[in-house]
């Protein structure tokens, strides 16, 4: 091959042909949440877990790896995001109930976790319901909301490392703290075993109710990560955010909501660039302001423009 060949070759003629879904340079920014951001280098969907295990165990080492959920926590950069990025979507999905035990699959919506629970009368996932993610991306990290978060459920695991092994795991193995797990970042979890208890139908829909009703009064409906700094110790990111005078404040077409300040909005035209700005200009002036360091709980992933994938 001549090196003007090889420039022009693209990263998906490297890759074993697996069962699943290869696309090249895939539009996966106006897929997010913020409706903005670059391309896929390739975008794998895997056809269930034996394909993305087989497809990793043949993946060439200097390609890197990045998973995707329904994009509702995370801003991809203008540039887009180089190597594979993984999206378990068809064949992930599923849930299972066995008695008290609720077992779903890493692409499962936390939503629809916590009705299938409430369906068969299980009470202690409601939690789930107010939280716009999947099962995968709440075990990576302890995704919570509502008095709940995932550790106080999680019976085990099942995963799959970058050399195409497969692991299955306890909550203490997870290494769970506030938003945080302690496993290999190069895991890609593939479902989940949660515990229930048995409780009222009724008053679990009602408690179901409650949370999305005070999702609606308490959060802007409209093109958002959802809450974009964590909450530091003793404190709320909100408040300080507030505090601040940041409620509002805008950069391009990207904005500080003004419903609730620890949410950044996408008015319709920003960039991922516009976006990460207001946030490092938000967590600026919180410090000046409060003496507080605001950490990102929004996953930045990708490259600026310019570097494109």
């Amino acid at each position: 091959m001549t090196a003007l060949a090889a420039s022009r070759s693209h990263l998906v003629d490297r890759l074993a042909r697996p069962r699943g879904r290869l696309t090249a340079d895939a539009p996966i920014g106006p897929q997010t949440w913020f409706r903005t951001g670059g391309p896929a280098e390739v975008l794998f969907r895997p056809a269930d877990t034996e394909d993305l295990a087989s497809f990793l165990a043949a993946l060439p080492a200097d390609v890197p790896v990045t998973v995707l959920g329904v994009g509702s926590n995370l801003l991809v950069r203008d540039g887009g995001v180089k190597g594979v990025v993984i999206r378990l979507m068809r064949g992930f999905t599923g849930i299972v109930v066995d008695g008290e035990e609720v077992g779903a699959g890493a692409g499962a919506l936390d939503l629809n976790v916590a009705l299938t629970a409430r369906d068969h009368a299980l009470e202690g996932l409601e939690f789930l319901s107010g939280i716009p993610g999947t099962i995968g991306g709440a075990l990576r990290m302890n995704a919570g909301a509502y008095g709940g978060e995932l550790a106080q459920v999680l019976m085990s695991a099942e995963a799959v490392d970058r050399r195409g092994a497969l692991h299955n795991v306890g909550p203490a193995e997870m290494g769970f703290s506030y938003r945080h797990s302690e496993v290999p970042t190069d895991w890609i979890f593939t479902s989940a075993l949660l515990r229930g208890r048995l409780g009222d139908r009724m008053a679990i829909a009602r408690r179901i109710a409650e949370i999305d009703a005070a999702r609606i009064e308490s959060q802007p409906r409209s093109r958002t990560g959802g809450s974009t700094f964590m909450n530091p110790p003793g404190d709320t990111a909100w408040q300080l955010i507030d505090r601040a005078g940041c409620r509002g404040l805008r950069i391009g077409d990207a904005q500080v909501s003004d419903k609730h300040c620890n949410f950044l909005i996408n008015l319709g035209a920003a960039t991922a660039a516009d976006i990460e700005a207001l946030g490092e200009e938000v967590r600026r002036r919180v410090l000046e302001k409060t003496g507080v360091r605001l950490d990102w709980e929004i996953r930045r992933i990708g490259e600026p423009a310019g570097t494109s994938a």
